[in-house]
This record gives C-alpha cells, sequence and structure tokens, in this order.
C-alpha cells in the first residue's frame, strides 16, 4: 500500500474533486450542492471522504460512493475510502444557495425550510404534512400533491391546478 502526502493541497485537491461530482438522481446538482459531501479528510494511507445521503435507504449512495471512487482514482488518488454516515441526518437546508437555484432553472420546486424537530415524542401522521407549494412554470400556488413519493424517496410529484403541469418538488426533510 502506498502513502499519500496528506498537506493541505493534497486534501483541497481531493475535496475540488469530490465536490464535482454530479448526483446520479438529479445531475445538475454536485454532491457539494445537494449538500450530502460531509468531509474530505487525507491519512497517510488513503483519501477519505464521508458522504450522507438524504434517506438512510437512499438507492443512490452505491452510485454516489462508486462516481466519488472513479473521480478520484482518476485524477491519481490511489486509495480512496468512501465512507456513509447517518449522523446527523442529511437536511434539505443543506442545499446550497447555487443549488437552490440549479433546480428552479431546470423546473423543480425547491424545498423550504426543513421541519424543526423539538424534544420529546415526535407525532405520528399517517398522511404527508401540506405544503405551500408553487409551480415552477406559471408559480401559481394553486397546486395539488399527485404523489408523495416521485421518482425517488426526496421528491413528491404535484400538479399545478392552473397551467395543469406536473413538476417534481424536493421534500423539506
Amino acid at each position: 500500500m502506498s502513502t499519500i502526502d496528506v498537506d493541505t493541497g493534497t486534501v483541497t485537491r481531493a475535496r475540488r474533486l469530490a465536490e464535482s461530482v454530479p448526483d446520479p438522481e438529479m445531475p445538475m446538482l454536485t454532491l457539494a450542492d445537494l449538500g450530502v459531501l460531509r468531509e474530505v479528510t487525507a491519512t497517510g494511507e488513503a483519501v477519505v471522504v464521508t458522504l450522507t445521503p438524504t434517506y438512510s435507504g437512499c438507492p443512490a449512495m452505491a452510485t454516489m460512493r462508486d462516481d466519488v471512487e472513479h473521480r478520484l482514482r482518476d485524477a491519481g488518488f490511489t486509495n480512496v475510502d468512501v465512507r456513509t454516515t447517518l449522523s446527523p441526518p442529511w437536511s434539505s437546508d443543506w442545499i446550497t444557495a447555487d443549488g437552490l437555484r440549479k433546480l428552479r432553472e431546470h423546473g423543480y420546486s425547491t424545498p423550504g425550510p426543513a421541519p424543526r424537530r423539538t424534544a420529546g415524542p415526535i407525532p405520528l401522521t399517517l398522511t404527508a404534512r401540506p405544503r405551500a407549494i408553487t409551480c415552477p412554470v406559471c408559480r401559481s400556488t394553486n397546486t395539488r400533491l399527485d404523489a408523495e413519493f416521485g421518482a425517488t424517496l426526496c421528491k413528491a410529484l404535484y400538479r399545478c391546478l392552473d397551467c395543469l403541469e406536473p413538476f417534481d418538488h424536493v421534500k423539506e426533510i
């Protein structure tokens, strides 16, 4: 096993490469835009990249890990360790301002502030909490939830009742 130079330039270069990896489900976003890229460090043995999934069972995590590893290996890093952490859990508040802009430009309804959790029991509800959603096409607020889960777990499918266009809403988590 080869060792790597752990100077800040190495970590900075590795971080820039990892930040540039596109999200497999919303490729207009990078992992940095989405806020799932948590940390990039280096030991004497490996570059270590830590990711947090948007959902604990996110099916895109394997692809994200593979894409980060390939991007770093293609750039000459021979020993790459991509880790997943669930704590603290990802929040839609971690999407960068640039990421929100990119989502809007690609026709997505962007999340509002994530719900704040309080101490004590979490109330159980069997239906989706109503959201005030604006249509990304015509800007109408006359919208309807068609499906709580869209093409991915982190999106809900809505329809505008004025222009009749369906659209994805990135959920507040």
